[in-house]
């Protein structure tokens, strides 16, 4: 029996959706909520309003919350209860704020979100403003500014603290940060390290071809376009003033890297002076965030920082699974080396971040009162 090209593309896609028709046996349902969070003390790149933070949150739902399969664009980003109830024991949990990579949004991470929030984890993850898919157009001054991603996280972390739904059930005390790829380099920035952008220009000029200093494919304006608009536009001077400033927040705990870039605009002496725990964790075969020139030299220069080098994995593999339309349209973004299956990887960094959190935050009890009082004090 032999079926025409669209009645086989049917049936593949009926196979497919009938293998992951179920949610996933875990600890806890996940429930899934959305706040739309602004910085009043920056302003957007586009128009005159303030600097938009849309907000992705994950946690631990209670017992029989019906989750359900959310999909975003080609990925599918894992099973939730959309705005289900929250567990109430513990009364307070740890925080996890989520950074995505260059161009990315915070779905592309929903399993490592789930993975945590299944365990008792609130995560958080913001789709980083002019420099997300979540947007309707990227914005060239959220590609070359990196460092205010990390401003990002600090005033979620201020919202979240001041929020009257999950304020009170966030532990201060227990604090973490993850990212991928430029979000690896956001969590190393609000664990301390401060960005270099001289260092940085001067690497590009005797290194051209380094990934850190190309554009991503999804971008439609060239580093050239950028570099004129950081000359001309006020807001972006501005920022670039700053870029050199530390962005380190005292109430992050934890730092978990995955794939991180821009080890070449990192000042040394600020990884050197990280003392919270850091772990790296990327593969191998990653051609974007090259191990060699990002994650092994960031490593080495953080004190008692954590490496992992996952054999066979690339980079996007740490992107939520693909649909089928995915598959087919958006290769590169789906598409895993031979022998390496997504899902097992994502258990497997899955399990090992929460580990990474649970021994990072292991003997502490409670906030202390400083922490307290920036919980009382936070929201602005």
């Amino acid at each position: 029996m032999s079926y025409s090209l669209p009645k086989l593309l049917f049936i593949m896609a009926c196979l497919f959706i009938a293998a992951c028709s179920e949610p996933p046996d875990r600890v806890n349902p996940v429930g899934r909520a959305f706040a739309s969070f602004v910085d009043d003390e920056r302003h957007s790149w586009v128009g005159t309003g303030s600097r938009p933070l849309r907000t992705t949150i994950w946690y631990p739902a209670v017992a029989g919350a019906r989750e359900s399969d959310w999909r975003v664009g080609v990925f599918r980003a894992g099973w939730t209860a959309r705005e289900a109830d929250m567990i109430d024991n513990p009364e307070q949990l740890p925080l996890v704020v989520m950074s995505h990579g260059t161009g990315g949004a915070a779905a592309q991470l929903s399993w490592l979100a789930e993975h945590l929030a299944s365990n008792g984890f609130l995560v958080a993850a913001v789709n980083h403003h002019g420099n997300t898919a979540a947007e309707e157009a990227y914005v060239p001054l959220g590609f070359i500014l990196w460092w205010e991603r990390a401003r990002d996280v600090s005033v979620v972390i201020d919202k979240l603290l001041a929020d009257s739904r999950f304020g009170h059930r966030i532990d201060v005390s227990k604090i973490g940060v993850a990212g991928f790829s430029l979000g690896g380099y956001t969590a190393l920035t609000t664990a301390g390290a401060r960005t270099d952008r001289d260092q940085w220009q001067r690497y590009c000029a005797d290194s051209p071809g380094d990934q850190a200093c190309s554009l991503p494919p999804e971008a439609t304006f060239s580093m050239a376009d950028m570099e004129r608009l950081v000359e001309e536009n006020e807001n972006a001077k501005a920022s670039v003033e700053r870029s050199h400033e530390s962005y380190l927040d005292e109430r992050v705990r934890a730092a978990y890297a995955i794939a991180p870039v821009l080890a070449s605009a990192l000042d040394a002496q600020s990884l050197r002076d990280i003392s919270i725990p850091v772990r790296i964790v990327v593969g191998d075969k990653d051609d974007q965030a090259i191990p060699e020139v990002n994650a092994i030299p960031i490593q080495e220069a953080i004190p008692e920082a954590e490496l992992q080098l996952l054999p066979g994995v690339a980079h996007y593999t740490f992107l939520a699974p693909c649909g089928l339309k995915g598959r087919f349209l958006v290769r590169q973004l789906c598409k895993d080396p031979h022998g390496i299956d997504r899902h097992e990887i994502h258990q497997e960094v899955g399990a090992d971040a929460l580990e990474f959190f649970n021994d990072s935050f292991a003997g502490v009890t409670s906030a202390n009162k400083s922490l307290q009082r920036t919980r009382e004090n936070a929201g602005r």
